[in-house]
């Protein structure tokens, strides 16, 4: 029995040191490199819902977001630092402030809005386009709500 015991301690103990030196010896992970991205578009273009499902969140209950939020997305090879900006008119004014140290766009719009709103979100992304601290970053223009049957197609965007 004391035999039996000390062997399985034994070999216990040799898993126990060599998934420790696997863990210590090998250091921690590198670092994922971290980008800075901005997030705009008008209210109800879906902003909010696609970065939360972006980050695995529940997309139950979302609401307008009122000033902005920094959410962070981990990606297998980076993180991309998402500032979501409201998109409600009184603080697309203000959106400008928030451009400085990004580094890619993402333009989100409902491609199922009345003429009016196309048109107001098209006015705002021409105008982020030409912004000195955007106009040489990449943009992402996502048409979102393409579910809806009110939905634009790409051409029609």
């Amino acid at each position: 029995h004391k035999r039996k015991l000390t062997s399985s301690f034994c070999f216990c103990f040799a898993l126990s040191w060599q998934c420790f030196r696997a863990l210590c010896c090998k250091g921690p992970p590198p670092p994922r490199p971290e980008y800075d991205l901005v997030c705009i578009g008008l209210s109800g273009s879906g902003k909010t819902s696609l970065l939360s499902q972006l980050c695995s969140e529940s997309t139950e209950n979302i609401v307008s977001t009122t000033g902005f939020s920094i959410k962070a997305v981990p990606f297998q090879n980076a993180i991309l630092n998402v500032k979501e900006l409201g998109g409600a008119d009184n603080i697309r004014k203000y959106w400008s402030r928030y451009y400085q140290g990004s580094q890619g766009v993402i333009f989100v719009l409902d491609s199922a809005s009345s003429e009016d709103d196309l048109e107001t979100a098209r006015n705002e992304l021409h105008s982020a386009l030409q912004h000195p601290q955007l106009c040489t970053l990449p943009f992402l223009i996502l048409a979102n709500h393409q579910d809806k049957p009110a939905a634009r197609s790409v051409q029609e965007v």
